[in-house]
């Protein structure tokens, strides 16, 4: 302490002045980790990740909350792209855009509650009898193994042992609860048919003002590629749709005809069935509208439904290799591998939509882009036009030469 109190003293002349030196450093702070001491951002950097990844987790729980939702207007887009060309055909001759519209619906909706009314009576009739003919076919059921068996089983034990089963109790009051699920799933079906259709009339309606609104956020030079690649979609989503409506027609006139011959009933609301389901329900539609034709032959005569299985196995193939390629080559323009592989990545994002409308949407896509990739001129090879190429001479004479020189003596002397 009097050493340190003498320095200080030291510190001042004899007048008062300080005298002149460095002046004290003021402490440092303490190092972090390392004698290195934190960086000024790195707490700002660490709220914005943490600010981020809230973001990232909200918009995930956003989207999953909303997909129904974004679904429903993805398919009410593409159905406003496929009847927009019949919209534009009626406002061009002075009908007002709402009200063509309008009239488009009223034909959609005609149409499929005809399809429905005209299948629900067949089925109906089908159904009812099926169950008038159930004693009679319990009957010959019971005769045949009395007779194969040696048994003596009446139609009344039978009877019994049914209605006092365990097995139709239990399918009773599963049968009766599960009526409040397939009312929701129904309500649901209804609310969610609502909802496309009032997105797709919106679209279809009012598309000129959705594509001013679009284009009044872009520079010209995007609107240009915007606009273009609107015009392609509703090129190709409605020749789409009217490529699978003429195979639909092709197909349900062919099937009629045979259900015709064969005497199956109710062969004009079978065909209207095969046509429909077979051409707007991918991958596995033609085999589902299959199905119901050929059982309601098999009721007829079981030949009858062998008949039916082949003529739509060997249709499937005409149709695939002949019909098919030819309608779409002018209006789809899609390779079938592509249009293949596009059905299976729909089906596996978004299950039957996603396969639904894979096809014009990988159509739009492929036609988009083809205006932006550049192509050259291929070069003229064998390979390119299916053949295997041709040994060149330099190869030939080599392979003379280690020819000869396994002989001995040249191929020249030899045939001296």
């Amino acid at each position: 302490m009097g050493q340190t109190g003498s320095v200080a003293a030291n510190d001042e002349e004899p007048g008062g002045a300080p005298i002149p030196g460095p002046r004290p450093v003021p402490a440092e702070s303490p190092p972090v980790r390392g004698g290195e001491r934190m960086p000024a951002w790195l707490p700002r950097a660490i709220a914005l990740v943490f600010a981020a990844y809230a973001v990232f987790l909200l918009a995930s729980w956003a989207f999953q909350q909303l997909t129904g939702l974004l679904v429903n207007i993805l398919i009410a887009f593409f159905l406003g792209l496929a009847i927009e060309p019949a919209v534009d055909r009626m406002a061009d001759r002075g009908m007002r855009r709402g009200m063509a519209t309008a009239l488009v619906f009223l034909g959609i909706v005609v149409s499929v509650a005809g399809f429905v009314t005209l299948l629900g009576s067949m089925l109906a009739g089908q159904i009812v009898t099926m169950v008038e003919n159930i004693p009679a076919y319990l009957d010959s059921v019971i005769r045949w193994s009395n007779q194969t068996f040696g048994t003596s089983v009446s139609r009344l034990e039978v009877q019994d042992s049914l209605l006092k089963s365990d097995w139709l109790q239990k399918y009773v009051q599963n049968s009766a609860g599960g009526v409040l699920d397939v009312s929701a799933q129904v309500l649901g079906g209804l609310f969610m048919t609502l909802t496309v259709a009032l997105f797709s009339f919106y679209f279809a309606a009012d598309g000129p003002r959705l594509r001013r609104a679009v284009c009044s956020m872009l520079p010209p030079a995007k609107q240009a590629e915007v606009l273009r690649a609107w015009d392609i979609a509703v090129a190709k989503t409605g020749g789409y749709l009217y490529s699978r409506g003429l195979m639909a027609l092709v197909s349900g006139g062919a099937h009629y005809v045979l259900l015709e011959i064969l005497g199956v009933p109710y062969a004009p609301a079978l065909a209207i069935w095969v046509g429909l389901v077979s051409q707007f329900i991918p991958a596995i539609g033609t085999y589902l509208a299959g199905a119901l034709p050929i059982l309601l032959a098999f009721t007829v005569n079981p030949w009858y439904a062998l008949w039916v299985l082949v003529f739509v196995v060997i249709y499937q193939q005409l149709e695939n290799y002949i019909l098919q390629p030819r309608i779409t080559a002018r209006t789809v323009d899609i390779h079938p591998a592509v249009a293949f592989g596009s059905v299976i990545g729909g089906a596996a994002l978004l299950g039957a939509v996603g396969a639904l409308i894979a096809i014009p949407a990988t159509a739009t896509l492929q036609a988009f882009l083809s205006a932006y990739v550049k192509r050259y001129d291929v070069t003229d090879h064998p390979r390119v036009r299916g053949r295997r190429p041709v040994r060149e001479r330099g190869a030939s004479a080599l392979s003379r030469i280690r020819r000869s020189l396994r002989g001995g003596r040249p191929a020249e002397d030899r045939d001296g």
